[in-house]
């Protein structure tokens, strides 16, 4: 550890820390030639370096340097201000200090993964001469903290939300569960069994959505949508508008049953058609998945009747008893059933065709392996005379237990034959009458490219999972998208069921291919979060928000226009100095501190707390003098 005092007659005591990052960082910058050229800086008490900052002895170095009073204000130069500025306000808080007196410098993805050698460590000196440049100007601010209402509404009926619902309300919070179709349980309600347990899906559905729908504290609306959005956290403001309870349903005696491959359908509602409005502290999503489709002669779909998804599979599969002989569908005998992977999932540019939307699937769907070894599993063994081939790029049976699955599936003699993505498996007519009637061709990677042609009775596609059409809630919410089109998170490890919206928690599929397992494990860490936030009664926000210096205003609405969240600023009638004047005003809970108000203001009369013009104009000339 490098470490550099002195003494400074300043009012502010900045304490600088430089990070090795375990070499990430101290591999391309000096960091020792950087600690003692920041210490030598105006303000700047103490330097000092430390190879894993984010530790506890790295932590314990600031927390204790707080305490003597040798400084009061924090620089750490590290990783990304999203990955661990969190820790650092959470340190100087432990050491009793104001959070806000900190500032982070970014010396990892801006500098040591960008550069290299003498221009990573002059660069690394201008970024943290900035940010103590800026430090030596921060205030101490308080959190803005607002009232949370200690109720949680679930966008969603599948297991996610299901789970979701089940540990809310467990924990004493009211639950309010939204789904738009008449049945809970989603797409785990249209499998038959579950890989790699064997597990019935309609035992799991059933069991879990009896528990929630039995429990006082969760109120479900199927046949449901949100319709309005407003509000913050802690104080939400939905519109759901309800359709007939029965639309789509089949004809049944009692409700309250699981009715196979659709869900579990709950008693019908007193009033089936209404609009009404839910307030709520939270709302977690949980709008799932939806299968890919394939486009019309994909693999031979819609071309041949032969030819069906997966899903589709899995339940014509369902309601054939097992036998001696081969399988038989709709009358007729299967001898050999082709599978395909990777349908829909892993799409290449400029091999792979775009949808209508200029939109390819690049994702791996992780569960489509799985779910095929198992399908081809079942056929094996509950119809030995049946012989199944699968086509496939790659076997991804990721997780525990689910390499099983492909180890037995190679032991009850399914054949496996591997392509290459530039040339894919070919279905067509086989022309011989007296065998199957259809054929898959492809070039075997597995006997060196020899070209392979299988008989095929049935053709099974296995489809991708593509994230469901939710653009009405994206719109409403702003809700950040990932480039796969699933929600994305704020980080997948530090916070990973939490969106930009603050409030506003993910679970299970909306945010990524999951098995049913993963779903409902990431619903009980939706709940978590979700709990976390109502358990005080309040919620504190960062205060980086815009603030008005209502001597300067001119009340001439510059802001307002420019202001991109609604009603987060507005123009008030004030009795200032015994006139009434019309000046800016700020709603505190739904400002983002976007700055797009300080462009604007022809009197420079709007600032963001913790991010000043003045702060920046220091940041600015620290950097030129150093440059």
């Amino acid at each position: 550890m490098k470490r550099v005092t002195k003494v400074v007659s300043s009012d502010s005591r900045v304490g600088v820390y430089i990070c090795h990052c375990g070499g990430n960082i101290s591999d391309h910058v000096d960091v020792n030639a950087v600690c003692e050229k920041i210490s030598n800086l105006d303000g700047v008490r103490t330097a000092k370096t430390n190879s894993f900052m984010c530790s506890d002895p790295g932590q314990e170095m600031i927390i204790e340097d707080l305490r003597s009073g040798e400084i009061d204000r924090v620089v750490v130069a590290s990783c990304a201000p999203s990955l661990h500025e969190a820790t650092f306000r959470n340190a100087l808080s432990r050491a009793g200090v104001n959070p806000y007196l900190y500032e982070h410098a970014n010396i990892r993805e801006q500098v040591s993964w960008v550069h290299h050698g003498e221009a990573a460590t002059l660069k690394a000196e201008r970024l943290i001469a900035a940010a103590v440049a800026k430090a030596r100007l921060l205030k101490p601010l308080d959190p803005i903290r607002i009232e949370a209402k200690r109720h949680a509404t679930i966008i969603g009926g599948g297991i996610a939300g299901l789970k979701a619902a089940k540990d809310l309300s467990s924990r004493g919070i009211e639950v309010v569960l939204i789904e738009k179709s008449p049945f809970l349980g989603g797409w785990t309600a249209m499998l038959d069994t579950l890989a790699p347990t064997g597990e019935k899906a309609a035992d799991l559905v059933s069991s879990l959505a009896r528990e929630v729908l039995e429990h006082p504290l969760v109120t479900i609306h199927s046949c449901s949508q949100v319709t309005g959005f407003e509000g913050s956290v802690g104080s939400f403001r939905l519109e759901v508008q309800k359709g007939p309870s029965d639309s789509g349903v089949p004809p049944v005696k009692d409700r309250g049953i699981f009715i196979p491959f659709r869900g579990y359908l709950p008693e019908e509602d007193e009033q089936p058609c209404k609009a009404f409005v839910v307030e709520t502290g939270v709302i977690v999503i949980a709008t799932g998945f939806k299968p890919y489709h394939p486009k019309n002669g994909e693999y031979g779909f819609a071309e041949f009747e032969e030819v069906v998804t997966l899903p589709r599979f899995i339940r014509m599969l369902a309601e054939r008893d097992a036998g001696e002989g081969p399988l038989s569908i709709g009358g007729k005998e299967i001898k050999n059933i082709a599978m395909i992977h990777c349908v829909g999932s892993r799409h290449i540019p400029g091999i792979h065709e775009e949808d209508e939307s200029g939109k390819l699937n690049e994702h791996c769907s992780r569960n489509c392996c799985s779910a095929t070894l198992h399908a081809a599993r079942l056929v094996r063994d509950r119809f030995p005379g049946t012989h199944v081939f699968e086509f496939y790029r790659d076997i991804r049976t990721y997780g525990r237990f689910q390499e099983d699955l492909y180890s037995k599936a190679s032991e009850s003699n399914v054949i496996f034959l591997r392509f290459e993505p530039e040339s894919p498996p070919v279905v067509s007519r086989n022309p011989r009458a007296d065998g199957s009637s259809l054929k898959v061709a492809v070039n075997d990677t597995l006997t060196f490219g020899e070209r392979v042609e299988v008989p095929a009775d049935l053709v099974v596609l296995s489809v991708g999972m593509q994230p469901s059409d939710v653009s009405d809630l994206i719109e409403m919410m702003k809700l950040p998208v990932g480039a796969d089109g699933f929600l994305q998170e704020i980080h997948p490890k530090l916070r990973p069921v939490e969106l930009s919206v603050a409030g506003i928690v993910l679970a299970g599929t909306c945010q990524a291919p999951m098995d049913t397992g993963e779903a409902s494990a990431a619903g009980s860490a939706a709940a978590v979060k979700a709990s976390a936030i109502l358990a005080k009664g309040y919620v504190e926000l960062d205060p980086f928000i815009a603030e008005v210096d209502l001597e300067k205003c001119r009340g001439n609405g510059e802001c307002v226009k420019a202001c991109l969240r609604q009603g987060a600023l507005y123009l008030k009638d004030f009795d200032l100095h015994g006139e009434k004047v019309r000046k800016a005003q700020v709603d505190p809970v739904l400002c983002t501190g976007c700055g797009a108000c300080v462009a604007v203001c022809p009197e420079n009369a709007v600032d963001i707390r913790g991010w000043t013009i003045s702060q920046y104009e220091a940041m600015v000339e620290a950097i030129a003098r150093e440059s």
